[in-house]
């Protein structure tokens, strides 16, 4: 019997582009159900994790593992186990909100009328249930991130990645979307790893925070329990930490 409940595991993982090594020996796990921040200022590689375990790009030396497979290698073996959301929505124009939720299922070979019934389900629980038939020029910043998550979240996943999605919005809708969010993540078990540069996206997410400098690998691991989040004072100290772990300047950004 297995009784690993890692969903991600990278160990020695080095990732080069000629001579520019942009991922130095990186080691870590995300466990079933957890929600992971990487942290880290503009060039610390972040991205490129994202793109190691989105299985665009393959690693150079070491391992990856997502789902207990090589998401580079087999990638079809992760279809519909694993979805994405990106800075930019990347909403199709010429498809209602709900058309735009329904294209993954679709994709997955669900029924119309099931992916109909699953798309507005998920606009629902996203607070969009009476945007089902607008254009995403209709909407604004924060409602079309929203559908983009729905989408993300429609396909029943195992595991959804979040690369910057919260950074486009302002700082209130930000704030609310991303609160949002971690309340139907955690409602549905859902394993998350998101990238972000932002200190207060992961602290207000995050059940764990990992801070990358550059070549990524990990200078800082910090978890955060619910009842740290409710204290201002730890808060503020877990603020600092990781502020001084990125270098400071582009920190609070």
């Amino acid at each position: 019997m297995n009784m690993n409940t890692s969903l991600i595991e990278l160990t020695g993982v080095i990732k080069r582009f000629g001579t520019h090594v942009a991922v130095d020996r990186l080691s870590m796990k995300v466990e079933k159900g957890e929600i992971v921040a990487l942290l880290g200022r503009t060039g610390a590689g972040k991205s490129t994790v994202m793109s190691l375990l989105m299985g665009t790009t393959s690693v150079d030396e070491g391992q990856i593992r997502v789902a207990g497979v090589d998401p580079a290698a087999s990638f079809q073996a992760l279809r519909g186990k694993m979805s994405v959301s990106f800075q930019t929505d990347r909403l199709l124009p010429w498809r209602t909100a709900c058309e735009n939720v329904e294209l993954g299922l679709l994709i997955l070979n669900k029924s119309k009328a099931e992916a109909r019934t699953i798309a507005l389900e998920w606009l629902r629980r996203v607070k969009l249930d009476g945007a089902a038939g607008k254009y995403p020029s209709e909407l604004s910043g924060g409602m079309r991130q929203r559908v983009s998550l729905a989408r993300a979240l429609a396909v029943d996943p195992d595991l959804v990645l979040l690369d910057e999605s919260f950074s486009q919005l302002d700082h209130v809708t930000s704030q609310v979307l991303r609160r949002d969010f971690s309340e139907i993540v955690r409602a549905v078990g859902k394993t998350c790893v998101f990238v972000t540069h932002r200190i207060d996206d992961a602290l207000e997410i995050a059940d764990r925070v990992l801070v990358l400098a550059a070549p990524a690998r990990v200078c800082l691991e910090m978890a955060i329990s619910s009842a740290q989040r409710t204290d201002v004072t730890t808060m503020a100290e877990m603020h600092a930490r990781i502020e001084r772990a990125i270098g400071g300047d582009e920190a609070a950004a």
